[in-house]
C-alpha cells in the first residue's frame, strides 16, 4: 500500500511517439488515439506488474494494450462495438502461429484475387447477378447530417461486391485467431473503399482517409477515388501481420527478463454499470472520455458496425458521452454523465491508487465537473500535463472555434479524503494570464498549455466557476499583451517591438 501512495507524478510533458508502434497505427484508423509511450509510461509510473489497468472509455484499446504487454491485466471497456472490435483484434494477433496469417493471405488471394480484379471488366448485367450471390450488409439510413441517405450510397457497386467477395473468404477460414486477424484488415480496407474516402492533395492516390475521421461526418468526395480492392487489402493485410510480428516480439523480450504474464479483458458496458462490477478493484485508470460534441461515435460507426453485425440498441446509444448526435444529447446531459463517469471511476479504484483523466475543452464547465467530481468523491489532483506541441490536425480541429489541439493530462491520487470544493464569484483572467506569460521563459508558447494554466489558476483559487472566456477574447487578450499568433505552425509568438508591454501589466 505504502508504495502507492509514494509514488511521485509525471510532472512534465512526454514527447509522443505518434508512429512508433505498428500495433496502433497502420492496422485500423479511429477517431482518436493517444500516443503509445505516453500511454506506456504513465502506466509504468502508476502501476506495477499483475495490477489492473482499466480503461473504461478504452477507444481502440491503447491503455489496455500497452498494460497487457507490460505484464498487467489490461482491461478494456467501450460501448462503441467498433472500439471494441478493433482494440479485440489487435490484442487477438498475440494468438495463433505467424506462418498460419501468412498462408492465410495466400489463401484469400487465390480464392478471389481474380474476381475482384475482373468487377470492373464486368457487363452491367453480370455484375447483378453477381451481386445476388454475395452477402451484403443491410442499407440502413444513416445520420441526418450525411451527405447520402442511405448505407448502399456509401460505395461504388464495385466497391460493394469487392468487399463482400473479400469478406466472404475471410469468414471461410477455419483458424479463429488467423480469421480475427483478416476481419481487422478487412475492416480497415472498408475505411478506403467507399466514397468518403479523400485523397490528400499532393500525394499518392492511396495516401488520404475517410472524411468520418477528418471532419467526423459523412461527407461524400466530390470526385471519388476508387483504390483497386486487392492491393488495399493486400496492404492492410500486411500491415496486420507486421503489428502481429511486432507484438510477438514484445512478448518474447519479456519472457526472456523474467516472464510475460500479461492479461487482456474485454467489457462492453456503461462505465456507472462497470462501476457496480468492480468497486474497489482497479489499481491504475487511464482514460480519455469524450470531448462532448463534434464527434458522435456511434452515429459514424455505422459505416463498420453495419457489416460487422455489431449493432446498438436504443438504450446504449442514450448513455453515450457526447453533445449531439442523432439522438441529440444534451450539454447538460452530457456534463452530469461526465460528473457521475469520473464518480464512477475513483469508485473503482483501490485506496491510494492513481487515476489519468486525459481532456481538453474551451468549455471550463467541463472541467469544473472532472476536478469537482474526483474531489467529492474521495481523489486529490496532484498533476496537470499540458501534453502539447504534437497534435493531429484534423480538418475540424483547424476549422473549430470549440475544439483545441493537444490535451491535459490530469492525475489524481484516491486518498479516500471527501472534500467539498469552494466556489469563489471572481476570477481575474488577465491577471492570471499576464502572471502565467512572465512566467513562459520562451519566444513561443501553445494556446493550448496557456489555456490549461489558466484552468488549473481558477482551480487553485476555488474559481474554476468564475472562469469563462471566449476562444475570440482568450486570442484578443494574448495579442494585447504582445504575442501573434503563426497560423502554419499553430503556436504564440512574442512579438519582439511590444515586447516591454508584457511586463507593464500588474502581478
Amino acid at each position: 500500500m505504502k508504495y502507492y501512495s509514494e509514488i511521485r507524478p509525471i510532472e512534465s510533458p512526454i514527447p509522443a511517439d505518434r508512429q512508433g508502434a505498428r500495433r496502433h497505427y497502420g492496422v485500423h484508423p479511429y477517431f482518436t488515439r493517444r500516443p503509445y509511450n505516453v500511454v506506456r509510461d504513465y502506466i509504468l509510473r502508476y502501476s506495477r506488474p499483475g495490477d489492473v489497468v482499466l480503461d473504461p472509455f478504452g477507444g481502440s484499446g491503447v491503455t489496455a494494450i500497452e498494460a497487457f504487454l507490460e505484464n498487467r491485466i489490461g482491461m478494456h471497456n467501450d460501448i462503441n462495438p467498433l472500439a471494441n472490435f478493433i482494440a479485440g483484434g489487435i490484442a487477438g494477433l498475440a494468438k495463433g502461429n505467424l506462418a498460419d496469417y501468412e498462408e492465410s493471405l495466400v489463401y484469400i488471394e487465390g480464392k478471389c484475387r481474380y474476381t475482384i480484379t475482373r468487377i470492373h471488366e464486368l457487363p452491367e448485367k453480370e455484375l447483378e447477378r453477381l451481386k445476388r450471390t454475395l452477402r451484403l450488409p443491410e442499407n440502413v439510413f444513416l445520420p441526418r447530417n450525411s451527405d447520402a441517405k442511405q448505407y448502399y450510397d456509401l460505395f461504388s457497386l464495385e466497391q460493394l461486391m469487392s468487399l463482400a467477395i473479400l469478406k466472404d473468404a475471410i469468414d471461410s477460414i477455419p483458424n479463429e485467431p488467423v480469421r480475427k486477424g483478416m476481419l481487422l484488415a478487412w475492416s480497415a480496407t472498408l475505411t478506403k473503399l467507399n466514397k468518403t474516402f479523400l485523397s490528400a492533395e499532393g500525394r499518392a492516390e492511396s495516401r488520404g482517409g475517410s472524411s468520418i475521421f477528418s471532419i467526423y461526418r459523412y461527407k461524400l468526395a466530390k470526385q471519388p477515388i476508387e483504390l483497386l480492392a486487392w492491393e488495399t487489402f493486400y496492404e492492410r493485410a500486411t500491415n496486420v501481420i507486421k503489428a502481429k510480428v511486432e507484438i510477438e516480439q514484445a512478448i518474447q523480450l519479456k519472457k526472456q527478463t523474467g516472464g510475460f504474464s500479461g492479461r487482456f479483458e474485454l467489457h462492453a458496458k456503461d462505465v456507472e454499470d462497470l462501476a457496480s462490477e468492480f468497486p474497489n478493484s482497479i489499481d491504475y485508470i487511464f482514460t480519455d472520455p469524450p470531448y462532448g460534441g463534434h464527434i458522435s461515435y456511434l452515429d459514424l460507426s455505422t459505416l463498420w458496425n453495419s457489416w460487422l453485425g455489431l449493432s446498438t440498441d436504443t438504450p446504449t446509444r442514450e448513455k453515450e458521452l457526447i453533445v449531439g448526435g442523432d439522438l441529440n444529447l444534451t450539454e447538460r446531459s452530457y456534463i452530469e454523465r461526465l460528473g457521475k463517469s469520473v464518480e464512477a471511476c475513483v469508485k473503482m479504484l483501490k485506496k491510494d491508487r492513481w487515476l489519468s483523466i486525459v481532456f481538453q475543452h474551451w468549455n471550463v464547465s467541463y472541467f469544473e465537473a472532472i476536478l469537482s467530481t474526483a474531489t467529492e468523491s474521495g481523489a486529490e489532483l496532484r498533476a496537470a500535463i499540458s501534453q502539447v506541441g504534437d497534435p493531429i490536425w484534423s480538418m475540424h480541429k483547424k476549422k473549430n472555434n470549440s475544439v483545441l489541439a493537444g490535451e491535459l493530462i490530469l492525475t489524481f491520487h484516491k486518498t479516500g479524503a471527501v472534500k467539498s470544493v469552494k466556489r469563489k464569484e471572481e476570477f481575474d483572467i488577465s491577471h492570471a494570464l499576464t502572471r502565467i506569460l512572465k512566467n513562459t521563459h520562451s519566444d513561443k508558447v501553445y494556446g493550448e498549455y496557456l489555456f490549461n494554466q489558466l484552468i488549473i489558476e481558477a482551480w487553485k483559487g476555488s474559481a474554476i466557476n468564475s472562469l469563462d472566456i471566449t476562444k475570440q477574447d482568450f486570442m484578443q487578450l494574448l495579442m494585447q499583451s504582445g504575442w501573434d499568433y503563426d497560423e502554419e505552425r499553430h503556436y504564440w509568438v512574442k512579438d519582439r517591438p511590444q515586447r516591454e508591454l508584457l511586463f507593464t501589466a500588474p502581478g
